[in-house]
């Protein structure tokens, strides 16, 4: 017997090491085909009559992704791309002479929508070069429709489909649910606004919350048709009617109204390029993707010795090392003590773009920030959504910029605390419990919160919000009885934070590098990103295997399971957005 059980674990561990050093192969092999691809790219010239080829029908992220060597398998790919990259390519090809237009696909751009008018506005900059953009999609959404409305030419399939119908929200309510299957969320909140726990407590929408969300979904909305209405010479009312009737559903009909300018198959759009261009039909399209424009054309003056920092802050703040993902204080701390120890750094731009999360941890963030107060400009450029603690990390900030289609504010506290004693009992599950003093047990999920927990828990929240709104105080100037007339929890869109004081200027990353850069009073420097990340094997093989998979809910039952699991996961007080809010 322990002959067979020796024979099995060396077999074993035979095909395991055998495993390994295949995996370990077809890495080597994918990093040497990655070196020799970036090599020959950088050695092939742009060629005379090309244009750029930007495929946005992809996810989007502030920060170009991490490079994962096994990503140069065919296989693995991390269907991801950086805004930085998006717009570094729009820019390089605007300055390259043999680059006569870009060829746009952005009918199923995955992006919020800030980071959609900032790819947008680029796009808009280069066309002032005077060369052209033309846009095609077998099918557009209402956001890759906003960012193709700058082209000067929109093109469909025949059979493409589309919609505009203005925006919405839909919010899912569990209370009659938690009473019938026995399980429930506690919540504890301050702010009459902070509806990421309102879900569980009730079974309609309040007020308040549906203030909030009609309040952005209005702003947004305006921001995208006027703007629409701009580029293609209609009238924002039309817009409107257009929406309100729902009118455009396919392209035939976006042809009719004036939306797009044709209907042709993608190899008849190449040809629309060829004739713009004025070249031969019959040649070839010389077509430039973003990352080889990016890899063939460097912005990095050497000759320059000013830098400005830009720290990416993207995802849930959460009580971690930090990561691209997630906003650690590690990794942030550790970015602000190295800039503010390079005498080349003259100013900082904080990148932020998250919901919040452990307010212990925001506040961390916010005091390492505050250690450039008056030795270098710091500068915060928001994203998609900057709100509760991605607020609270912006706001010691010197200048705050917005889109004006920002999530912002949400300047409140709450703490969650799952409950399944009802589901417990029913299928015969009890739990005892044993102390030394009555509130010794603290929290459990098989118990009612106690007496003692709750108060405690109330005394906490009511001191992190107490806080959270002198750190407001401090770094806007506004009074403590200001800043609990816009605080309670309310999110706010860019556009109306800055009407209340919230921030200073609308604007995108560029406006910000822009306005640090004045600050600081340079004319030319070099940019450098930042937090460096160091990926870890483990990461690597997470990374290629698991990025395709797309949690995408299609019934209520998994919605739910999946939020509560959330937040029974957060631990300690929270400053955090409502998880509800998708403007689609």
């Amino acid at each position: 017997m322990n002959f067979f059980k020796s024979f099995l674990a060396s077999l074993l561990g035979t095909f395991i090491a055998m495993g390994l050093v295949a995996l370990f192969f077809f890495m080597g092999i994918a990093a040497i085909a990655t070196s020799l691809n970036f090599e020959q790219s950088k050695g092939t010239w742009i060629k005379e009559n090309s244009v750029l080829g930007l495929n946005l029908n992809t996810m989007v992220t502030d920060r170009s992704p991490n490079f994962n060597p096994l990503e140069g398998l065919s296989d693995f790919d991390s269907g991801m791309m950086g805004m930085d990259e998006i717009i570094g390519s729009i820019k390089k090809a605007k300055q390259d002479d043999k680059i006569k237009g870009i060829k746009l696909q952005s009918g199923f751009i995955a992006s919020g929508w800030a980071q959609a008018r900032e790819i947008r506005n680029a796009l808009k900059e280069f066309k002032t070069s005077g060369k052209f953009i033309y846009a095609y999609g077998d099918y557009m959404s209402q956001k890759g429709y906003y960012v193709s409305s700058v082209a000067d030419s929109i093109f469909m399939n025949p059979m493409g489909m589309m919609q505009l119908k203005g925006l919405s929200s839909e919010v899912l309510y569990y209370e009659d649910f938690q009473n019938q299957y026995g399980v429930k969320m506690e919540v504890i909140r301050h702010g009459k606004y902070k509806s990421a726990v309102e879900p569980y407590l009730q079974d309609h929408m309040s007020e308040e919350n549906r203030t909030q969300i009609q309040s952005l979904l209005n702003a947004v909305w305006g921001t995208l048709r006027d703007e629409v209405a701009q580029s293609r010479g209609l009238e924002p009312a039309t817009l409107d009617a257009l929406a309100d009737d729902l009118v455009v559903t396919d392209a035939e009909e976006a042809l009719a109204q004036g939306i797009i300018d044709g209907l042709v198959y993608e190899d008849d759009f190449e040809d629309k390029i060829k004739a713009a261009m004025e070249v031969d039909p019959k040649e070839d399209l010389k077509v430039v993707d973003s990352d080889k424009i990016n890899i063939q054309i460097q912005e990095y003056d050497n000759e320059i010795s000013d830098r400005i920092a830009i720290v990416y802050a993207q995802g849930p703040i959460l009580n971690t090392k930090g990561s691209a993902d997630i906003i650690g204080k590690e990794a942030i701390n550790k970015a602000f003590q190295e800039i503010l120890e390079s005498d080349k750094i003259k100013a900082v731009v904080l990148r932020v773009d998250s919901p919040g999360g452990d307010a212990l941890t925001s506040e961390i963030i916010l005091n390492a920030s505050r250690t450039l107060k008056g030795k270098k400009p710091l500068v915060v450029s928001m994203g998609n959504v900057a709100a509760s603690g991605g607020y609270y990390i912006s706001s010691l900030a010197d200048r705050i910029f917005a889109d004006p289609m920002t999530i912002t504010g949400s300047i409140g506290v709450l703490a969650a605390f799952p409950n399944i004693r009802g589901m417990t009992n029913r299928i015969g599950i009890n739990a005892e419990q044993v102390t030394t003093h009555k509130n010794a047990m603290g929290y459990s999920p098989f118990e009612p919160l106690s007496e003692g927990f709750e108060k405690s828990t109330i005394s906490a929240i009511e001191k992190v919000y107490h806080t959270f709104k002198s750190r407001v105080s401090e770094g806007r100037s506004l009074s403590m009885e200001i800043v609990e007339e816009i605080a309670q929890g309310r999110v706010w869109s860019g556009k109306n934070a800055v009407e209340i004081g919230l921030v200073d200027t609308l604007g995108g990353l560029q406006e910000a590098i822009t306005g640090a850069a004045e600050l600081a009073k340079i004319d030319k420097y070099n940019l450098v990103d930042y937090p460096k990340y160091d990926d870890d094997f483990e990461s690597m093989l997470l990374n290629a295997f698991s990025q395709a998979q797309t949690k995408l809910f299609q019934h209520p039952i998994e919605k739910y399971a999946s939020d509560f699991i959330e937040l029974s996961q957060l631990e300690g007080i929270q400053t955090r957005i409502p998880y509800s809010i998708k403007m689609e």
